[in-house]
């Protein structure tokens, strides 16, 4: 069998002509046999989504690497079988080992999986197993994960709207101009036909709007990146103008959507829902997209989440800019008092717009809104606010943008502030540590180390990367190694330890994600590096790696965020690798 490719066909795929475009896709280093005829691949090779030719590798593991003290793990479809580790430069074996055979439910197949986590040697290796095949070529080392940081960091920042957009990646330049300089009216919102600006902020996904519950839950997950690995991410130097300056880079980065959340903001405290054209526009580059944009009316959810982020800003930033954290403290205050005094739901009428909706229940979205507000100020009210709506609350093991109280939970349990309540605090541990162990035990017993079940649905790679989130606040609370092994088994699935055998990353890994839906990398027929595709449902065997498809392979910042997070855990200080260098 070998190599199981997506199901988008050669046609579909033949859409980007990369040659013709002048691309190269990174892949790290690792084996990838480039062909300029596609019709002379050889037996041993697949004629790829980019019109390229990629060695077939039939044994499936984290394409990027492994760190040396960690899991390592490897899946091919086959039963119990010796297998080899062989150093890549010499085919030396430095390990042998039988791997055990494994019944994958959700993806219907009989695995074997060879684990060589006693390889602990820095170096370049690759698994064989006799009569079966070859995996990919990796690299273990301690900084494994620092480029593929940067890559998806890229991909966060090649996101920016309201300014033009320039990098270079592996050679290759990335760039489009100044967009969407007319952001918004007010029309829907006040009924006012007037501009108010809201410039700035991240383009939410593969399409050009901007998304206030959304974009606060991704920009969350860079602020918790920070919080939580604070001395390996103040010390990142990143590819981005503001590179250098008194705020360290990644707060630079995060703070570009901050500051566009709070234009999102109204005198009155609440907060507008989106901003957006009223239906979706073509897939033409950002600064092609000239129809009129909108604020969309209030709601509470919103309104919450920018109380929320903005108090989480405020106490990160004061050591760096304690302007910006004044503003961003009293742009908190006022939606939290907006919150106090309008106490039912009020979702956002969003008649008129036909592009993404992202409306939810503001049930939890308040719960992480008193979470933040206490942890900031300390105010006693806040902090009965939050507990008395986290009471009968658990920590959960799946979610996403619609129920985040997580990020709530999880401020509250790893504070340092005197008052919490300790039945409560006991009570939340055990539900962190009980929905860790969930997801370990599911990433132990899956065939390719995904945490979550057998359950598949729209960004699920998102919610595979966002797991890390309940792991490493459990190794806070309880430091197992488990813990930490089933976070990078999250990675390693994402970067090939799949169905596919493939990285679900554009640019990163061994025969990453090819035609994204992502309109830059459409209109420009170039694919923008470091994007996670949400991946394959409603079952496993249903991605299709093409730009068509925007329901297995869009991209969002949510799932970008969420991804940094999960690297950001196992970066080193290391300087920029090779190929990633600072704007020129």
């Amino acid at each position: 069998m070998g190599f199981v490719s997506s199901g988008a066909g050669g046609a579909s795929y033949r859409a980007f002509d990369l040659r013709a475009a002048g691309v190269v896709v990174l892949a790290l280093g690792l084996a990838a046999c480039f062909s300029e005829n596609p019709h002379l691949c050889t037996s041993r090779q697949i004629m790829g989504a980019d019109n390229k030719c990629w060695s077939e590798y039939v044994v499936r593991l984290d394409s990027v690497g492994f760190i040396p003290d960690r899991v390592k793990l490897a899946s091919y479809k086959g039963g119990s079988a010796l297998f080899n580790v062989r150093k890549e430069d010499d085919g030396t074996v430095v390990f042998s080992d039988t791997s055990r055979a494994v019944h994958n439910a959700d993806t219907d197949e009989d695995l074997a999986v060879a684990d060589f986590s006693a390889v602990i040697e820095p170096g370049a290796y690759y698994v064989e197993v006799p009569d079966i095949g070859e995996s990919p070529r990796f690299r273990i080392g301690v900084d494994v994960y620092n480029a593929a940081f940067r890559a998806a960091f890229l991909g966060l920042h090649g996101q920016r709207c309201g300014t033009a957009v320039s990098f270079r990646y592996d050679g290759a330049d990335f760039s489009h101009g100044a967009c969407h300089l007319h952001d918004a009216l007010l029309t829907h919102a006040t009924g006012e036909n007037v501009v108010r600006d809201t410039l700035g902020g991240w383009h939410d996904a593969g399409d050009y709007g901007k998304y206030t519950v959304n974009g606060a839950f991704a920009v969350a997950f860079l602020l918790n990146a920070w919080a939580h690995f604070r001395p390996v991410m103040e010390s990142l130097v990143l590819p981005i103008p503001e590179q250098g300056g008194t705020i360290p880079d990644l707060l630079d980065e995060a703070r570009w959507q901050l500051a566009w959340l709070s234009t999102t903001q109204f005198p009155d405290g609440s907060a507008t829902h989106k901003v957006t054209a009223l239906d979706f526009e073509g897939m033409v580059a950002p600064v092609q997209d000239t129809q009129a944009r909108y604020y969309a009316p209030t709601g509470t959810a919103a309104t919450a989440d920018l109380a929320a982020i903005m108090a989480m800003a405020a106490r990160i930033y004061e050591p760096y800019d304690p302007a910006f954290s004044e503003s961003c403290s009293a742009a908190a205050e006022r939606s939290y008092a907006y919150l106090q005094t309008h106490l039912q739901d009020q979702p956002p009428d969003l008649s008129q717009f036909h592009t993404g909706g992202y409306t939810t229940r503001d049930a939890d979205d308040r719960l992480w809104a008193a979470a933040e507000m206490w942890e900031t100020t300390g105010s006693p009210d806040a902090l009965a606010d939050f507990e008395g709506r986290a009471a009968n609350e658990s920590i959960l093991s799946e979610w996403d943008w619609s129920n985040l109280q997580n990020l709530g939970l999880f401020t509250y349990l790893l504070s340092a502030r005197p008052g919490r309540n300790e039945q409560l605090v006991k009570k939340l541990e055990s539900s962190a540590i009980a929905a860790a162990d969930r997801i370990a035990a599911s990433a132990e017993a899956h065939g390719y180390g995904r945490g979550l079940g057998g359950g598949y649905y729209w960004g699920i790679n998102g919610t595979v990367a966002r797991a890390t989130l309940n792991l490493q606040v459990a190794h806070r609370i309880d430091p197992q190694t488990r813990y930490l092994d089933a976070a990078v088994q999250q990675l390693g699935h994402l970067f090939g330890r799949n169905y596919y055998g493939r990285s679900f990353v554009t640019g990163v890994g061994h025969y990453p994600a090819a035609n994204p839906h992502h309109r830059p990398s459409v209109a420009a027929q170039k694919i923008w590096p470091g994007l996670l595709v949400g991946g394959p449902w409603p079952k496993a065997a249903d991605w299709v790696d093409s730009a068509s498809d925007y329901k297995t392979n869009e991209v969002a910042i949510n799932w970008n965020a969420a991804l940094l997070y999960a690297l950001a855990g196992f970066v080193t200080p290391d300087g920029a690798p090779q190929g990633l260098r600072a704007p020129r």
